[in-house]
């Protein structure tokens, strides 16, 4: 039924009330599985209508098959200005005063765009850094057992591996990591009020823009400036920085902190990594099919009519594809309830599909295998110091996680 129709009808005389699109849930009630109302969903029919708790309507898409057909017709858009883009929050739809960055661009700009920026993340590249990573890692495990018990592995190891990684590597001063980790926080909550939000934005904005400013003037070896020598268009720059900044270190510290929490519930599975190293990245790759963190970050909007599985999507309409639920698809996984750290399925849905697939893949997973090969070598006794159902959650983030994580050893 199409969502413009009133809540109220007049037939024969009489007033009915119409039937609406049920809300779509967006919070987990169990780190391990999706809601219950996206498995209803996804049984009543693979793409239907829905309400989003910011009160828009969208379509859901819950196939995997859908979902990459979707991710790969231009005729969905990843325009965060258009005024139809699917928000699921209220007081999401902002004037960032930021140029389109990557993730919100559609042909032609977004191929040269991205062709720009993509060798700084090549395999290759990213090997260059295993020494560093593995040293910064190693730094930090030392600092967690020359310190008190119990710790908190948010603070002391998942947040501040990746965020020094990314700082480094953009050329941004780690001595501000907390300035742009409060900040990111803030517009990664949906429960975040639109005045707070935009200040946040225009924090990072101004932020980026003056460091920028000063690599123009003073380069250096980091990405900023190596892309300072190819552009001159310093908004372009600034909203590139602000992606990779806010997402590089976001998603792989709380892909740290749920890996973590899914191994020490399945120590069998330590053991198998502990024992045999080219066991690790597989582990990676299920890890990330199984918790989905950005489930919603590859949210389109039709420019065109659509027929998408059978129903026709049309023009000035969201798509919002249920990533944690594709990634559960029985005709694309065997088993996929089940959490097999020796899958091997490389084709999930985590890191996107198509073109806009996550630039940082490569040293998401490179930092990922760093982190439990080195944790669970040096603290083979690590355990949780608090019962694992009673971990605070971020049922309020566009990315998914947990925000303390106490561990003991």
């Amino acid at each position: 039924m199409d969502d413009i129709l009133p809540h109220f009808l007049r037939i024969g005389g009489d007033t009915v009330t119409a039937q609406l699109p049920a809300t779509l849930p967006i919070t987990r009630g169990c780190p391990y599985a999706p809601p219950d109302e996206h498995r209803r969903l996804r049984d009543e029919a693979p793409i239907q209508r829905v309400t989003l708790p910011s009160g828009e309507t969208a379509w859901t898409i819950t196939r995997h098959e859908d979902i990459r057909a979707m991710l790969t017709d231009p005729r969905f858009s990843s325009d965060r200005r258009n005024p139809h883009f699917p928000l699921l929050a209220k007081g999401q739809r902002i004037n960032t005063g930021f140029r389109a960055s990557l993730i919100g661009m559609d042909p032609p700009e977004h191929g040269p765009a991205r062709r720009k920026v993509v060798g700084e993340f090549t395999v290759r590249r990213m090997e260059a850094l295993r020494p560093r990573i593995q040293e910064i890692v190693d730094q930090h495990i030392d600092a967690i057992l020359a310190g008190p018990k119990p710790a908190d592995l948010v603070k002391a190891l998942s947040l501040p591996v990746p965020s020094l990684v990314i700082c480094e590597q953009l050329g941004v001063p780690y001595t501000d990591h907390e300035f742009f980790q409060l900040h990111s926080s803030r517009l990664l909550s949906r429960l975040t009020p639109p005045a707070e939000r935009k200040a946040a934005i225009d924090a990072l904005r101004d932020y980026l823009g003056e460091l920028i400013e000063r690599k123009a003037q003073e380069p250096a070896d980091d990405l900023l400036s190596r892309q300072l020598e190819q552009q001159d268009d310093r908004e372009e720059l600034v909203s590139l920085a602000f992606l990779l900044l806010v997402a590089g270190h976001e998603t792989t510290a709380n892909m740290i902190s749920l890996g973590t929490m899914a191994f020490l519930e399945r120590p069998e599975d330590i053991r198998k990594i502990q024992e045999d190293s080219s066991k690790t990245l597989p582990a990676v790759e299920e890890l990330l099919r199984y918790f989905t963190i950005a489930e919603f970050a590859v949210s389109r909007v039709a420019v065109e009519d659509v027929e998408l599985g059978g129903v026709l999507i049309k023009a000035g309409e969201g798509v919002v594809p249920l990533s944690n639920l594709a990634n559960r698809d029985p005709e694309a996984f065997d088993h996929p309830e089940e959490l097999d750290i020796e899958r091997g399925a490389r084709h999930h849905l985590a890191f996107g599909f198509g073109a806009h697939q996550c630039l940082g893949q490569n040293l998401a997973r490179m930092e990922l295998q760093i982190v439990f090969d080195t944790l669970f070598r040096r603290i083979p006794g690590l355990r949780p110091a608090v019962p694992l159902d009673s971990l605070p959650f971020k049922d309020d983030a566009s990315v998914y996680g947990i925000h303390e994580f106490p561990v003991t050893w």
